[in-house]
C-alpha cells in the first residue's frame, strides 16, 4: 500500500494538485485498503476442505468474540465460487427470527428468508446460507438436519458465546452438523500478516526436529516478532492495525474495548446472581496470576467467598472462550485427563494481549518500551505457552505437589509418555523437571521440554526450545524419536 500512496502524491505533484486534495485521496486509499485487506487464517484452508467434501454438512464455527469468523466466512463466499451469497444476522436484523414460523425444513426457511428480502436469490447447488451470531437464535439448529438431507445449499453458523448455549444447539442438530473451533490469531498467523510465508515455519520446524540452533539474525528477528505479538495479542483489528501503521499506537485502546465487550457478554448471557459472580472471577484473573502461587483462589476475590457458591463460574468463562483453564494433576501419570483435580485450577487468558492490556500502567510501560516479560512473576510467559498449546490442540495440565517445592507449569503427552513442560524466563537448573525425568516415581517420564528466551539445546534429557516455537510442538511431536543417552 505504501507504494500505491507514494506513486499517487507524485501524481498529484505532476496535475499540480493541491496538498488537502492530494490527502483526502491518500487518506481514502489508506481507509478502503484497512476495509479490503484480509488477513489469512488457518480456518481458509479447512473451509476449501469442507466445500471438496462431497458428503459435506452443515458448519458450525465456534470462537468468541472478534476473532475473525465472520470475516473469514465473507472472505471464503468470495473465493469459493458461490453464486449466491445469503447472509442472516440474528443480532443486527431479528426479523429473521421468524424464518421457522412454518417449520424447520429447508423449503419453509429458504421461502420465509425470500419474503423477508427477495432480492435474496437461493440456487440451488452454488448458494452460501451464512447464519450468523446463531446465539441469538439457537433454534435454527434444528433446521441443519433438514439442509443436510434437502442438499441444495451450503450451510454455516457462526456466532460468538456459542459455548454458554451449546448443549441446546448440539441437542438441536446432532449428527448432521461439523465443529470448527476457531481463536485469535497465533504466532504463524501472525507471521502470515507480517508478510512471511510457509517456507519461514518449515524452517522453524526443521531446526527443531534437527535440533540445529537458530542463527543469531534468525533469534533476534524471530524474538522481535515474537514479542510484538506477545504485546499486541492475535485479535484480528489490533493486528490490522500494527500491521497497517507499523507502530502499537492504539492496540491498547482497541484491547481495553474487547475486554469491555466481554464484560457485556457476561451481563447479558450469564443468568440470574452468577452474572455477578462470573465477572468477580474475570475481573480476578489478571491480579491472581501475578502472585508466585498462581492457583486460581476463590479467597482471593473475597474473604467472605466460598468455592460451592462460585462453582461452575470459571467453567462459564471456559464455555464462552474467554479463558483457558489449566487443571492440577493428583499424580504425575498417564492419564491426563482421568487423573486430574477439577477442583484445583489455573486461568489464562485465552489471547495474552488481552492479559497485557490489564496490567497496571508501569508494567504496561516496562513491556511495551523495554520488552520485558519478566513483569507479573512469569505470568505472561505462562499465558503465551498455555496459549500456544491450547490453539495446537492441547488441554492444560500442571502439577503442584502439596506441602512441596515440586511443580511443573504444563504436560502433554506421546502415545507411550507423559511429557512435562516447563517455562523459564532465562535459563537456570530446572530442578523439578530433573526430578520428575530422573526419579523412579515417575515411570511415564522418560525426557521433558523447555521453553525460555534461549536458543535449540539438549542436555540430560531435556530439549529447549524458544517461546517462539511453542506453537509447533504437536507437529514436532509427529515425527520426534528422543535421543537415546
Amino acid at each position: 500500500m505504501r507504494n500505491i500512496v507514494l506513486l499517487t502524491i507524485e501524481m498529484c505533484k505532476q496535475l499540480d494538485f493541491g496538498f488537502f486534495f492530494c490527502y483526502n485521496i491518500c487518506k481514502s486509499i489508506g481507509r478502503f485498503f484497512m476495509e479490503t485487506t484480509y488477513l489469512k487464517r488457518k480456518i481458509d484452508d479447512f473451509l476449501v476442505k469442507w466445500k471438496g467434501d462431497e458428503n459435506r454438512k452443515p458448519l458450525i464455527v465456534k470462537g468468541c468474540r472478534q476473532i475473525g469468523k465472520t470475516e473469514s466466512i465473507r472472505h471464503f463466499a468470495k473465493i469459493a465460487g458461490y453464486e449466491s451469497f445469503i447472509e442472516i444476522n440474528f443480532v443486527k436484523d431479528e426479523k429473521y427470527k421468524k424464518i421457522t414460523v412454518d417449520g424447520y425444513t429447508a423449503s419453509a426457511i429458504v421461502k420465509n428468508i425470500s419474503l423477508l428480502d427477495p432480492s435474496k436469490k437461493f440456487i440451488d447447488g452454488k448458494t452460501l446460507i451464512f447464519f450468523d451470531e446463531i446465539t441469538e437464535f439457537p433454534d435454527i439448529a434444528t433446521s441443519l438436519k433438514f439442509f443436510k438431507e434437502d442438499g441444495r445449499f451450503d450451510v454455516i453458523c457462526s456466532g460468538s458465546m456459542l459455548g454458554v448455549n451449546y448443549k441446546k444447539i448440539e441437542s438441536n442438530s446432532v449428527g448432521y452438523k461439523t465443529d470448527y473451533e476457531m481463536y485469535s490469531m497465533d504466532f504463524e498467523e501472525f507471521l502470515w500478516a507480517k508478510g512471511y510465508n510457509d517456507n519461514t515455519v518449515k524452517d522453524m520446524l526443521s531446526h527443531m526436529k534437527t535440533f540445529t540452533p537458530f542463527n543469531d539474525l534468525e533469534m533476534s528477528v524471530y524474538h522481535g516478532i515474537f514479542l510484538d505479538y506477545v504485546v499486541l495479542g492475535g485479535m484480528p483489528a489490533v493486528v490490522k492495525d500494527y500491521i497497517e501503521k507499523g507502530t502499537f499506537e492504539g492496540s491498547l485502546d482497541t484491547q481495553h474495548q474487547l475486554i469491555a465487550d466481554y464484560k457485556e457478554d457476561i451481563r447479558k448471557y450469564a443468568q440470574g446472581v452468577d452474572q455477578t459472580r462470573i465477572l468477580n472471577v474475570f475481573n480476578s484473573i489478571a491480579s491472581q496470576l501475578a502472585k508466585e502461587n498462581k492457583k486460581f483462589q476463590i479467597s482471593k476475590i473475597d474473604k467472605d467467598a466460598r468455592f460451592r457458591d462460585y462453582r461452575g463460574c470459571a467453567e462459564w468463562l471456559v464455555d464462552a472462550g474467554i479463558v483457558n483453564v489449566c487443571y492440577c494433576l493428583s499424580d504425575v501419570e498417564l492419564p491426563l485427563s482421568g487423573n486430574c483435580d477439577t477442583d484445583k485450577f489455573k486461568l489464562y487468558f485465552c489471547d495474552t494481549g488481552l492479559l497485557v492490556s490489564l496490567l497496571d500502567e508501569e508494567s504496561q510501560e516496562d513491556l511495551r518500551a523495554n520488552k520485558n516479560l519478566g513483569v507479573y512473576k512469569g505470568a505472561l510467559y505462562e499465558n503465551i505457552v498455555g496459549e500456544a498449546l491450547v490453539k495446537a490442540g492441547y488441554k492444560l495440565y500442571y502439577y503442584k505437589k502439596e506441602n512441596a517445592t515440586l511443580e511443573e507449569d504444563f504436560f502433554i503427552r506421546s502415545a507411550d509418555n507423559l511429557i512435562p513442560v516447563e517455562v523459564k524466563a532465562k535459563g537456570g537448573r530446572s530442578k523439578s523437571l530433573r526430578t520428575l525425568i530422573s526419579s523412579e516415581k515417575y515411570p511415564d517420564i522418560a525426557y521433558g521440554f523447555k521453553l525460555s528466551a534461549n536458543n535449540i539445546g539438549y542436555s540430560e534429557q531435556i530439549y529447549t526450545f524458544p517461546y517462539f516455537c511453542a506453537f509447533l510442538l504437536k507437529r514436532f511431536m509427529k515425527t520426534f524419536v528422543p535421543i537415546n543417552e
